[in-house]
């Protein structure tokens, strides 16, 4: 099916029981496919389902909440590595102070976090500050308009 889906030109693939929109090969390769992998595990379950329906979403343009799943599929996976390594946090507790967790308690070695600073600063500042600043407070008087995702 999905080299049937290549040939014809269709932006979509069959991963994991599900078809799921392929914006770039090396992208779905490099990223999706290895994403779906790993959320297949039973302790990610619910991680798992919340990338899930962030995928319905963006199937369908719905930005909004798409950014909301994404942001709820990547705290999931923050507090399943904590819960896992039997690192304490709160149930409340946002990306940012996860992510401060699982650095200080070296997820990585000390010597490779210069080298994943860059990658610690868009994981606390991409969707977490997209979700806030476009969909997760209310809008007052003024619409918010989310941008599409991706084009």
């Amino acid at each position: 099916m999905n080299s049937r889906f290549r040939e014809h030109g269709i932006g979509y693939q069959l991963e994991s029981g599900n078809i799921v929109r392929v914006d770039s090969q090396l992208v779905h390769s490099e990223v999706v496919k290895p994403a779906f992998y790993l959320l297949s595990h039973q302790r990610f379950a619910g991680a798992n389902d919340e990338f899930l329906k962030a995928h319905e979403h963006y199937r369908h343009g719905r930005a909004s909440e798409t950014i909301n799943e994404c942001l709820k599929a990547f705290e999931s996976v923050l507090k399943i590595i904590c819960t896992a390594k039997g690192w304490p946090y709160r149930a409340g507790d946002t990306a940012q102070t996860l992510l401060d967790v699982v650095f200080e308690r070296g997820l990585l070695p000390s010597f490779l976090q210069g080298e994943f600073s860059g990658l610690r600063s868009v994981l606390e500042s991409s969707v977490p500050t997209t979700r806030n600043k476009t969909s997760a407070h209310g809008q007052s008087a003024e619409r918010k308009e989310v941008p599409p995702l991706f084009g």
